[in-house]
């Protein structure tokens, strides 16, 4: 069938903003574009440990044949509520797209999971993107990869914990942030402002001090990491306030915007279930990000 992006547009508009109904529907969109397992000149390894807990998995996506030069890492945090999700879905092409995206476009692409709440309460989902950008950092070399150009792309909760870890000097290796760049789909940055509803609840727990000692707005707007913000037309209103307060504040406290870009005909959910698609728009403007950002 012909992919038609005018026509995907108009069906997800149709959707609406709520995010639980349109996942499936979403989904379908997507899917017949979408490669499937076994996939094509990759080498591909699942489920490697990068820390103790059950959910410390990743998978890597690397070329079947000799890379050549070392390739720019992208390492993806999914979302979920901070309380689900998964970096594969069994008999689905999510989110294997997102990796398989960065491999068919020169990079080594590694898919990552985390432990979730109410079970593990924040920071363990920073916490969890530190040990996986260890491992990353000590191993992908082997698989092609260049340890000093490693980028973090998380979505909704996964974009959370990547600004989570982004803020945290704590967290990171000695000598600096261990990342070259981060780029956030649809996330939460001012905690204290942000609704408590469930899944915050369940993650960051009901101490109004725990929001500001959780927030990240502050550390973002001080950090030297480069941040590519993505926000798109059908994102809730709350993920679409949390990023425009984020950009008028970097406006003016630092007199200049970050990296931003606005998806139009998009929702919380294709930002990542297109990548991979022949719907290139967000691609490109992500290969930009990495290609003239110095690390």
């Amino acid at each position: 069938m012909p992919f038609d992006v005018l026509e995907i547009s108009r069906r997800i508009r149709a959707l609406g903003r709520e995010i639980l109904p349109a996942i499936e529907p979403t989904a379908a969109l997507y899917a017949p574009f979408q490669e499937r397992e076994d996939y094509r000149g990759v080498r591909l390894s699942r489920d490697i440990r990068y820390g103790a807990d059950e959910r410390n998995r990743l998978d890597v996506f690397a070329p079947e044949s000799a890379p050549g030069a070392a390739r720019p890492v992208l390492l993806f945090v999914h979302g979920g509520g901070f309380v689900g999700g998964d970096k594969h879905l069994p008999g689905s092409p999510y989110n294997d797209n997102v990796a398989l995206w960065a491999l068919r476009h020169g990079m080594i692409g590694v898919n990552m999971t985390y432990r979730l709440a109410p079970a593990h309460r924040w920071p363990a989902g920073a916490q969890d993107v530190q040990a996986a950008l260890a491992w990353v950092r000590d191993k992908i070399a082997t698989f092609g990869g260049n340890p000093e150009r490693v980028f973090l792309l998380g979505t909704s909760a996964g974009a959370v914990h990547v600004a989570s870890y982004v803020v945290q000097p704590s967290l990171h290796p000695r000598g600096g942030p261990g990342v070259a760049g981060a780029i956030l789909l649809s996330g939460m940055y001012d905690l204290t402002v942000a609704a408590r509803n469930p899944m915050h609840l369940a993650y960051f727990g009901e101490d109004p001090a725990q929001y500001v000692r959780a927030s990240m707005r502050e550390g973002l707007l001080a950090t030297a990491v480069p941040l590519l913000f993505v926000l798109t037309e059908m994102d809730p209103p709350e993920f679409q306030h949390q990023t425009l307060a984020m950009l008028q504040a970097f406006l003016t406290q630092r007199g200049e915007l970050p990296g931003f870009v606005y998806l139009p005909g998009h929702n919380h959910l294709s930002s990542t279930m297109h990548l991979n698609s022949p719907d290139a728009y967000l691609g490109e403007r992500i290969r930009d990000f990495i290609a003239t950002t110095a690390g």
